[in-house]
Order: C-alpha cells, then sequence, then structure tokens
C-alpha cells in the first residue's frame, strides 16, 4: 500500500511512538486521581507533554497547555469560550468545517455577524484583506496556517502584526501545519494555537490541544472532574483544569510526546524539506498531463506538501477509488470538510482527488502515483473512464 493521505491522518510513525503508547497502557493509571505510582506515571508524562509542546511553539508554559481529542474539539473550546455575543469575527474561505462550523452556528442564531475573506484566483489570502474587514465590533480573527484542500499556507505573522496593531484576539488553527513549520506563538501574537496529534505531529488519534497567550481567558466549555477542587461548584479557574474536565487520553498523550521528540531529533527543517521534495516531485511528474488539472498556488513551496488535482471531469471519487483499488493508492476525494474551498474552485459536485505527503513517503512511491496518473489520463483520453 501506498499512503498519501497524511492530510487526514498520517499512518506510518516512528517506533518510539508505537512503543510509548503500549507502554502507556501498561504502566499508567489515571493522572491526577491519585499518588500511587501509575497515577504519578501518567501525571509526570503529561506534565512532560505540556512542557514539551509548549517550548515547541514557544508558547506559555505548560499550565497554558490544554489537551483536547482532537483539533475540532480544540478549536471549540477557542471560539464558544472566546465570541461573546454581538461581536464581529473574521474568517477565511480556506478553512474546515471545525472552524466554519461553529462560527455559522453562532451567526445563525443572530450571536456574531461574520466576515469570510476570499483569496485570489489561487486561493492565497492576503492578510491585507483580513485588516480591512476589521471594524469597532471585530473581537476575533481566526483562520489555519495551511490549507487541508490545496497546502496553501497564510502569512500568519502579517495576520499576527495586523491583530496586535487593532487588538484583536488571533486564532490558528495549526492541524496542516504543526510538526511541519515552525510556528513561534509570541513571535505572530497568536492568542490561542490548535492542534491536532495524529497529523504531522506524529502522535496517535485521539490527541491534540489548544495552547493559550498568558491573560487570555476562556470560557469553560465542559464541566466535570478534575482531580483538584472536587468541593467546588463549578470548573476550575486554574489552567489547564479550567478547560480539561474529565480523565485525559494518557496513553495517546504518552505517544503524542514520542512523536514531538522525534520531530526535534531529526530536525522539523528536515522533514520539511524532504516533504517538499517529495511534493514537488509529484507536481512536476503530473502538472503537464493534457487533462490533469491542479488546485492551489505553486509559484512558491513555502506551502504545505499538498497536490489536489483533477482528470477532465470525472468525479474525483472515481479516481480516488480506482487509485485504491487498481494501483493500490491511497488518496482522499470529495470536499475535505471545507466546503469554502470547492465553492472557490468550482468543485463542488465533481470534488478534488488530493494527495498529501509525509517525509516517510519515497521517490519510488512518487514515481508510482506519476505512472498511476498517466494511465488514468490516457484512459480518459480513450474514454475509457
Amino acid at each position: 500500500m501506498i499512503y498519501f493521505d497524511n492530510s487526514a491522518t498520517s499512518l506510518v510513525k516512528p517506533e518510539s511512538v508505537y512503543a510509548a503508547v503500549l507502554d502507556a497502557m501498561k504502566t499508567f493509571g489515571g493522572s491526577g486521581r491519585g499518588a500511587h505510582n501509575a497515577a504519578m506515571n501518567a501525571a509526570r508524562c503529561i506534565f512532560e507533554a505540556r512542557e514539551e509542546i509548549s517550548l515547541f511553539f514557544n508558547g506559555y508554559g505548560a499550565n497554558n497547555t490544554v489537551f483536547t481529542q482532537n483539533a475540532t474539539e480544540a478549536l471549540n473550546i477557542a471560539i464558544f469560550g472566546t465570541v461573546k455575543k454581538g461581536s464581529h469575527v473574521i474568517t477565511t474561505e480556506n478553512e474546515h468545517n471545525s472552524v466554519l462550523r461553529p462560527l455559522f452556528y453562532l451567526e445563525d442564531k443572530g450571536d456574531i455577524t461574520l466576515s469570510v475573506v476570499n483569496g485570489n484566483k489561487n486561493g492565497v489570502i492576503d492578510p491585507k484583506d483580513v485588516e480591512k474587514e476589521i471594524n469597532d465590533k471585530t473581537s476575533l480573527v481566526v483562520c489555519n496556517h495551511v490549507s487541508n484542500v490545496t497546502g496553501n499556507k497564510i502569512d500568519i505573522f502579517s495576520v499576527g502584526e495586523i491583530c496586535k496593531k487593532h487588538s484583536v484576539p488571533f486564532i490558528v488553527d495549526a492541524s496542516q501545519s504543526a510538526g511541519v513549520f515552525h510556528i513561534d506563538m509570541r513571535k505572530n501574537n497568536i492568542s490561542v494555537l490548535c492542534f491536532t496529534g495524529h497529523k504531522s505531529l506524529l502522535g496517535p488519534q485521539g490527541t491534540g490541544g489548544l495552547c493559550v497567550k498568558d491573560g487570555f481567558y476562556i470560557d469553560p466549555f465542559k464541566q466535570g472532574g478534575s482531580g483538584v477542587q472536587s468541593f467546588k461548584r463549578t470548573q476550575p479557574e486554574n489552567m489547564p483544569e479550567r478547560l480539561e474536565a474529565g480523565t485525559l487520553n494518557g496513553h495517546g498523550i504518552a505517544g503524542l510526546l514520542a512523536g514531538i521528540r522525534y520531530i526535534k531529533n531529526y530536525g522539523i527543517g528536515n522533514i520539511f524539506e524532504k516533504e517538499k521534495h517529495i511534493a514537488k516531485m509529484f507536481y512536476d511528474g503530473v502538472k503537464d498531463f493534457k487533462n490533469v488539472k491542479i488546485y492551489g498556488d505553486f509559484s512558491s513551496w513555502d506551502r504545505g506538501a499538498v497536490v489536489g488535482i483533477n482528470i477532465g471531469d470525472i468525479d474525483s471519487a472515481v479516481i480516488s477509488d480506482i487509485l485504491n483499488t487498481e494501483f493500490d493508492i491511497c488518496t482522499r476525494a470529495g470536499a475535505h470538510c471545507a466546503p469554502l474551498v470547492h465553492k472557490h474552485f468550482n468543485t463542488e459536485n465533481q470534488g478534488i482527488v488530493r494527495f498529501s505527503f509525509s517525509h516517510f513517503n519515497t521517490e519510488y512511491e512518487i514515481k508510482k502515483a506519476i505512472d498511476a496518473i498517466y494511465e488514468l489520463n490516457e484512459l480518459y483520453e480513450k474514454g475509457e473512464i
């Protein structure tokens, strides 16, 4: 099997991740739920993970690092816990539904007004267009760092500077960039950084979180056990317990910690260069095929390792299914939970076949994929698909 669906979840993980999860399952009790060795094993690992993640993103310390199931939960916590009724929010057309649906929900309720910034013909967002939407009621700017459909990257430094200038909080969805690009919360003036563990951070599914700027208050999203202040009627005010109700996924967090340590040892710059090389090789191999259309901006390779294509007018699901059944190549077809991107490119009905790469992919796999697209293109020319 050749796996090119890393924007959905990374399949190949470092051996250290598998080992860490297995060891945690054998040795962890409930973190914060006792002082015995098993509970302390979990507590120590989770605290170390908080510290590593905060350092990884130049965040605001272990206590400001909150764990969730995934980026969707992190974004819901950040959005619903931040937005005030009657305020104005800015986002972009490149967002995943984990941003769009919470905002649409609030807009439909009449709680907020919403501005959606459009990209250029290739889907690239200009930070200046974000600034144009700011008004005296703007309470939040939220956007992803890298599009999960096109791989287009927004300049979060410039957006952060704009937010700083206008005293507007800035939430970043780093689902597609964490683990591949250097992200500095302080340099980029990020109020909340939301991430998932199971993509380029190379951790297990069921892990994610948010890193919160000092002094930035988020209302609790859920109430429940925290392991501390059990006689208090409401969720504790202190971080991270304020945003973490219930037993954490200690086993998964152990794997996430191992994934981040692997990235630090391998070198995040080395990962980016390898993924860029692999993605560019595929792009160069298919871009001149007569019936292949590619979506996004490839004028620069400071972008995610994603290449989205279509062949003629064939439904993307058909192409993805043939790649799977005939060539043993895994891709993702359809709308990718990002409806406004597809409206931009007029692919609501056809969808897009997304190839998303990992530094574990090889040149041999890329050559096989190029050959497969060549064959499918030839079949389309003959009218056989």
